[in-house]
């Protein structure tokens, strides 16, 4: 499982030019699920994801989490992050998992994250994203379990 996490003042997720959620300062979070991913894995990346000291305390010290920082957390599919380009000029995307496996981890994923923290906004898993974020810093992270 792959976690390609962004700091951010704010994020927005469009669908077919309607809003479809948004965050204020927190994290933005693209997730890519891999053949054998499974729900410890999920949940491997949560607890980072919510733990991981990212955010600055009053010296600018990234020394916050999440919920110390008062931060939102917004999770989005994106199966591009499973692809293979070690090979030619195309992406390969077979060790992605298929979608409706993936669409149930994805799901375990929000739920869970909505009961460990206050504030979780998602995009639509399959659908075409439109992403807007402002990134803070820039900090991003890439997290892999």
């Amino acid at each position: 499982m792959i976690g390609l996490l962004q700091r951010v003042n704010w994020a927005q997720v469009r669908i077919e030019g309607k809003l479809h959620a948004e965050i204020g300062r927190g994290l933005l979070v693209f997730v890519g699920l891999e053949q054998g991913d499974d729900t410890a894995r999920a949940d491997k990346l949560l607890d980072k994801l919510l733990a991981l000291r990212v955010f600055g305390d009053q010296d600018g010290k990234m020394n916050l989490d999440l919920k110390l920082a008062g931060g939102e957390l917004l999770l989005v599919s994106q199966f591009t992050l499973a692809a293979t380009t070690d090979k030619g000029l195309r992406p390969g995307f077979s060790t992605a998992m298929p979608p409706a496996p993936a669409r149930e981890l994805y799901e375990y994923l929000l739920v869970t994250a909505r009961n460990r923290h206050e504030v979780v906004a998602s995009g639509e898993f399959g659908a075409d994203m439109k992403i807007a974020l402002e990134n803070d810093g820039p900090v991003t992270f890439i997290l892999r379990t």
